[in-house]
């Protein structure tokens, strides 16, 4: 069996999803094609992990892919693709996405996701996208295609709805939520045998419920700490604790994430708000200086002095894969499109985050009704934006940017219109050759 990986060079992550691929007994005798435009990212990818390899046990194979030219080669025949491009880097388009906005008077956390940040990523990596899927349907048309890419909803919708491949969209932040949830309010205790429904979209899905061991439900306790914890000086996780005060549910993605995906937190006029809720700004740009550094640190501890033993991570790849192959049953948080109204007050063409069953089958979601009134809304604010900035990649037309851009809840509650047709502007001239040409 052939498992392709789409941005080798994102070395830690490779790392992780590959190396859970050697702990399972049915994945390990695969051939793992590594792809990459960037030949150097690649051999350090290929050096670590024919390290881990060898250490356990030998299995299978690895071979590597470097450049455009030889990505056909590296899909033909795969069962499974794993993609984790990022297409124009940290340096330049990251440092685009945060700069251009920022002499406009708008501020990000992150930028991957929504925002004027997430639309511009979505508009540079859907065209190579596109490429991928055109190669799959021609050398691996059955293989499964697990995108870990944001802006997910917007990639993993885009491939939904415009291609043939079978695609889910897979994010982190699905295991680790009401387990954060419950540490950080002092409630470890209810964690053993917990029970929860989880459903939105991508980021922003809700922690419906949450019951201990017993079935009794968690929420009236986790609402009655909240407020002791929104005291603390300190606490770093106070916008979605927020929104338990605000709109009754807890959401699976951070609250640096989740400070920029509406009009509440950041805002030009009110900036005691950054204080108050511990808004860390410009966030992602360091977080890509220090994780560069600290792979530099990284490379040399572990080529001089041995690869260190890899334990299974809670990634969803490995263990869909492994089921698929080997059978059983595995739940999880997957992106999957809103077909039948797996949830009933979203539109069908959105990107939603539902509980799906794997078995040998594939990947089969699960629908869970409506959401409550006010978590839908909230979502729908953002899927506004996702399916005009599909709608932008599409067609080509600048006008679903300007409305994507528009329509963006803290984008537009903090420029006027023009503003924001000229940012866009100046936006789509500093990204050049990596945006395609929009009329």
């Amino acid at each position: 069996m052939k498992i392709t990986f789409l941005g080798a060079g994102s070395t830690v992550f490779a790392r992780n999803v590959i190396g859970d691929c050697m702990c399972a007994e049915a994945l390990r005798d695969s051939v793992f094609a590594l792809y990459d435009i960037d030949a150097q990212r690649l051999e350090e990818s290929r050096v670590i992990l024919e390290a881990m390899r060898q250490a356990k046990g030998g299995y299978g194979k690895i071979e590597c892919y470097a450049g455009v030219e030889n990505r056909k080669a590296a899909l033909k025949g795969a069962a499974f693709v794993i993609n984790a491009i990022q297409v124009g880097l940290y340096d330049p388009c990251t440092i685009i996405d945060f700069e251009v906005p920022k002499k406009y008077g708008l501020r990000q956390t992150i930028g991957d996701t929504l925002g004027i940040g997430g639309i511009m990523r979505a508009l540079r990596t859907i065209p190579v996208m596109r490429d991928f899927a055109d190669d799959m349907a021609e050398v691996c048309p059955d293989a499964w295609f697990l995108n870990y890419v944001n802006p997910m909803a917007m990639n993993t919708g885009y491939m939904l709805r415009y291609t043939p491949v079978r695609t889910v969209g897979l994010c982190h932040s699905w295991q680790s939520c009401s387990k954060t949830l419950l540490t950080q309010l002092g409630m470890e205790d209810k964690l053993e045998g917990r029970i929860e429904r989880i459903a939105g979209i991508n980021h922003m899905a809700w922690l419906l419920e949450i019951r201990d061991k017993n079935g009794v439900d968690l929420y009236p306790e986790i609402k009655a700490r909240v407020p002791k914890y929104m005291a603390r000086p300190d606490a770093d996780n106070k916008v979605r604790m927020d929104y338990i005060r605000n709109f009754g549910y807890y959401v699976t993605e951070s609250s640096e994430h989740n400070a920029e995906y509406n009009m509440f937190y950041i805002k030009e006029k009110y900036p005691e708000l950054i204080e108050k809720y511990n808004i860390p700004l410009d966030e992602y740009p360091r977080r890509c200086v220090n994780q560069v550094e600290k792979w530099k640190k990284d490379y040399k501890e572990l080529t001089a002095g041995g690869v260190r033993e890899h334990t299974r991570s809670k990634e969803y790849a490995s263990r869909i894969m492994e089921t698929m192959v080997a059978g059983g049953a595995y739940e999880i948080g997957g992106n999957v499109l809103n077909t039948n109204r797996l949830i009933s007050n979203l539109p069908e063409e959105a990107c939603v985050e539902v509980p799906c069953l794997v078995n040998k089958s594939g990947i089969i979601p699960c629908a869970v009704g409506a959401l409550p009134v006010q978590c839908a809304a909230m979502n729908m604010t953002n899927i506004n934006v996702q399916l005009l900035t599909i709608e932008a990649a599409v067609t080509l037309k600048k006008e679903h940017i300007y409305q994507a851009a528009m329509l963006d809840p803290h984008t537009g509650s903090e420029l006027d219109i023009d503003t924001i047709r000229k940012m866009v502007d100046d936006l789509i001239e500093a990204h050049g050759d990596y945006l395609p040409k929009f009329n």
